[in-house]
């Protein structure tokens, strides 16, 4: 294995390690909040974009990455779609942090 390749190997690696606590947490707490639909489709676009690029080039690391980033991007689209309260009126609403703001006298 030469040194690119090992190179592309272990950012793979870390970047799909990186990733995980997002999507397992995203699948545990079901909350999707902090995303867009907007963000999650233009991600998913570009993915399938992407890949008209990625698979021209030969086997190696690269796909696996793409791979991975394609499978997360949909999952989180998929999860948004169906766990977001905006798109599903009969899901419970997320815990929201309440700021008590102090207002001064006059």
């Amino acid at each position: 294995m030469n040194v690119s390749v090992l190179a592309g190997t272990v950012s793979t690696v870390l970047f799909a390690m990186s990733y995980l606590p997002m999507l397992l947490k995203a699948l545990h707490t079901r909350d999707l909040d902090s995303y867009s639909l907007g963000y999650l489709t233009l991600s998913n676009v570009a993915n399938a974009v992407h890949s008209v690029y990625v698979f021209s080039l030969p086997l190696g690391p690269i796909w696996l990455l793409h791979c991975f980033y394609v499978a997360a991007s949909a999952l989180l689209l998929i999860w948004y779609l169906r766990f977001s309260v905006h798109n599903n009126p009969t899901a419970p609403a997320s815990p929201r942090r309440h700021h008590h703001e102090h207002h001064p006298s006059n």
